[in-house]
């Protein structure tokens, strides 16, 4: 029988157990992936800790994750768009991706270039959709000077090189250990904290045009304080701020297309978009993942290999 990760209360990575399931059976319309790699997302912490509970309202025994990388198992009747054997990386919305085999609609599917490791293939959709969101919704532009909170984040480090790309100059608060990937990759590292006001002023002298938050906490109040114009700001997190203030609050359901990841895995087999893995764990190793992604301090993404 396959397993899956799963959870039948509320809590920490205490209740997250790898337990065996029912083969799933793909309906119409869908296709059964066997699992390569699955990305986590802070969110996923959220919910199991039912603190997003009138969001994502959770029926136990509950399943987790949202991204995926596999290969094609077994196609749902009428199935035509990919069969057997095919190389895939995608997302599904039922929360269920970390686990050996996954139900996933086709829709919600593209192929994985082959110069895509299974591991990035896994972990790209919901921070790729999320940075290609925030950046899009900023506008940023060439010419453009741009902050990004928690820029060597899942989130943040597509973000700075999206924004790169687009012709901006990029600052990038992060924390010093990371300033010199930031660096590799033509970002002006700021650290992050006390004085971070005064560090971003002085990195990009009187003229920031845009800023992403990637991280929630003051940062919406830090844009502000920068002389941000409040459409120019985007946070992913602080959807109080949001409203408050009137920034905008756009993620990754905002850029889920196939179009947009295909978009994304084309950059990153051409060598012109890294997505940073800072560790894989085995399907066992779930509650070791999430703590080390709670701590809040690790370099682009962590998934798991099933």
């Amino acid at each position: 029988m396959p397993r899956a990760v799963r959870f039948d209360r509320f809590g920490g990575t205490e209740v997250l157990q790898v337990v065996e399931v029912d083969r799933p059976v793909p309906p119409a319309g869908t296709v059964l992936v066997r699992v390569r790699a699955a990305g986590l997302n802070p969110v996923e912490s959220g919910i199991r800790g039912g603190f997003l509970d009138k969001v994502y309202p959770t029926t136990f025994p509950a399943g987790q994750g949202r991204d995926l990388a596999g290969v094609v198992e077994e196609a749902g009747p009428g199935v035509t768009e990919f069969a057997a054997g095919d190389e895939v990386l995608g997302w599904t919305d039922e929360r269920g991706t970390q686990a050996e085999l996954v139900v996933v609609p086709v829709g919600n599917l593209t192929r994985r270039p082959a110069e895509v490791s299974w591991e990035v293939a896994g972990a790209l959709y919901t921070a790729g959709a999320a940075a290609y969101a925030a950046v899009r919704a900023v506008a940023v532009g060439d010419g453009d000077t741009v902050v990004v909170a928690n820029a060597a984040g899942g989130v943040g480090s597509i973000a700075v090189q999206l924004a790169r790309h687009a012709g901006a100059t990029v600052i990038g608060l992060a924390g010093e250990a990371h300033h010199d990937w930031l660096q590799q990759h033509g970002v002006t590292p700021v650290a992050y904290g006390e004085g971070a006001l005064d560090r971003v002023r002085a990195a990009a002298g009187d003229k920031i045009d845009a800023f992403v938050d990637a991280f929630g906490a003051d940062y919406v109040d830090l844009a502000l304080q920068l002389g941000v114009q409040p459409d120019r700001v985007n946070t992913l997190i602080n959807f109080a701020a949001a409203a408050q203030h009137g920034v905008k609050a756009q993620g990754s359901n905002d850029a889920s297309t196939p179009e947009v990841l295909a978009e994304l895995a084309d950059l990153v087999a051409k060598g012109r978009l890294e997505v940073p893995v800072e560790r894989a764990f085995p399907l066992e190793g779930v509650a070791e993942a999430y703590d080390l992604l709670e701590r809040r301090h690790t370099l682009g993404k962590i998934v798991l290999v099933p």
